[in-house]
């Protein structure tokens, strides 16, 4: 029965909203898995009915008339008191249920996030999740996402909806091997004499800004590695090709253990901000706020014990003092 009621004016609406916010028609039948004749003949029908030109297309582009813009405002306002209602009346606002599209930068998620979603899958069964990886900025409306954990020094205005849930910073490392090879810096204007290995990606710039808090220092980093995920550069800098500007996140383990030393140990990257992203506050199901309420109580106290171990108090007071002859050695 209520298959057949979506074959209707909320259902044309629906998919008008979705092409308008996605940005293509491709996009918007992805999201409602239609195909795309389909997405548009629901469009044209629309255009039909209401004898007004809602989108403007050629073969290359598809722009949104000024009436197409005050009609799909006022559809969503519909549509969210529909799922508003039909939320209340049928309990889905209140149980976690169907499926939920989750977008993580890769290394962060495997730390953080993939426990989380375990944890969620056995706590809400009914639930089907859906996890996926990307470095880069997230369009959750063309995507399907539903929430999004991103790391940026900073958001760019948008229209989605951001809470900070805490923040991390880069630490400078290398291997005893390479320190011991090649001195260990001993002030921050040391760094330019040695081989810098380079993750850059959207939470990072090309350049090194560091600070010890008081002072800030900008480098350019000269050395044989450039890449846009950590795992590269903790490898290579496992492998004692130089040192490394890591998030603490992807290095507390190997400082821990003694495999690579923290490098300067006084000096830092700015902080950067771990976000959690979705499309909307308004009316969000259960199995979302469930998914973002766990975030907020779990994720926050574990970047915390991250960035205490990183900076050495939570390592044995022998292995920090391992380390540290290691780090000055000539």
């Amino acid at each position: 029965m209520r298959k057949n009621l979506d074959y209707g004016l909320l259902h044309a609406m629906t998919a008008f909203v979705r092409v308008v916010d996605a940005g293509s028609f491709t996009a918007a039948s992805e999201h409602m898995e239609l195909t795309t004749a389909q997405v548009s003949r629901l469009v044209s029908e629309l255009e039909n009915r209401l004898q007004t030109k809602l989108l403007q297309r050629t073969t290359r582009r598809m722009s949104v008339t000024s009436a197409g813009e005050r009609y799909a405002n006022q559809c969503r306002t519909i549509l969210d008191l529909v799922t508003e209602a039909e939320g209340e009346a049928s309990g889905a606002r209140m149980e976690p249920t169907g499926r939920l599209r989750l977008l993580c930068m890769a290394s962060f998620g495997d730390r953080y996030v993939v426990p989380l979603v375990t944890k969620y899958c056995a706590q809400y069964p009914t639930v089907s999740v859906e996890y996926s990886a990307s470095q880069y900025v997230p369009n959750l409306l063309a995507e399907g996402v539903d929430v999004s954990v991103y790391l940026t020094p900073s958001l760019p205005d948008s229209s989605l909806v951001a809470q900070r849930l805490g923040e991390v910073h880069g630490v400078l490392c290398a291997t005893p091997g390479y320190l011991k090879r090649h001195g260990a810096p001993r002030t921050v204007g040391d760094l330019a004499g040695h081989a810098c290995l380079r993750l850059v990606n959207p939470s990072t710039t090309p350049h090194w800004e560091l600070t010890d808090g008081k002072t800030t220092h900008s480098m350019q980093p000269e050395g044989p590695l450039v890449a846009d995920k950590p795992e590269a550069i903790v490898q290579a800098a496992s492998s004692g090709l130089g040192i490394a500007l890591l998030p603490g996140f992807a290095a507390v383990d190997l400082i821990r253990s003694g495999e690579l030393v923290h490098v300067l140990p006084q000096w830092r990257s700015p902080d950067v901000g771990v976000y959690v992203l979705m499309p909307s506050r308004k009316f969000l199901e259960a199995k979302t706020r469930a998914w973002v309420e766990l975030l907020k109580a779990e994720l926050p106290p574990a970047l915390e014990r991250d960035v205490i171990q990183v900076s050495g108090k939570g390592v044995p007071r022998q292995r920090r003092a391992r380390a540290a002859t290691s780090s000055r050695s000539p």
